[in-house]
């Protein structure tokens, strides 16, 4: 279900009032353990924080750096944690949230696919979203870059 929305209130507006529903608790929650400087706007057709290209300008794909993304589709969420990509410790300290908590964990790389918030380990989410700075940040996609 990608938007064709240019701003994040178009894509808030958007959505059914039960997207709304997951997306907005879920869009607040992000945006109080972001780290400092980052920016929320729609990038690939979904609520993107990044890293403003007026900090960091020198991506591969010019576009600025992305650190995390919601997005509603058909019939779940998406939530985009590119440090789980980014470093594979990330991935299995979130394998072993969901194993203890008796929850499905359903990821790609970056990507995990859920149904309401409670299905997610919301303390280590939360944890590994304030985890960087954006200089942190910056330095772990440099590294991964070579």
């Amino acid at each position: 279900m990608k938007s064709n929305a240019t701003t994040v209130q178009a894509y808030i507006d958007s959505l059914t009032f039960e997207h709304q529903a997951v997306i907005l608790p879920m869009r607040s929650f992000i945006l109080s353990h972001l780290p400092e400087g980052m920016q929320e706007n729609i990038s690939w057709g979904m609520l993107s924080y990044e890293v403003p290209l007026e900090v960091y300008p020198t991506t591969y794909n010019k576009k600025p750096l992305l650190y995390a993304a919601i997005a509603a589709q058909k019939q779940y969420y998406s939530l985009y944690l590119m440090g789980v990509y980014l470093e594979e410790d990330r991935k299995a300290l979130l394998q072993k949230a969901f194993e203890k908590s008796g929850k499905r964990l359903s990821m790609g790389k970056s990507c995990i696919r859920f149904k309401r918030m409670e299905d997610l380990p919301l303390d280590l989410i939360g944890q590994m979203l304030s985890s960087h700075t954006i200089a942190s940040y910056i330095a772990l996609y440099e590294q991964n870059r070579k």
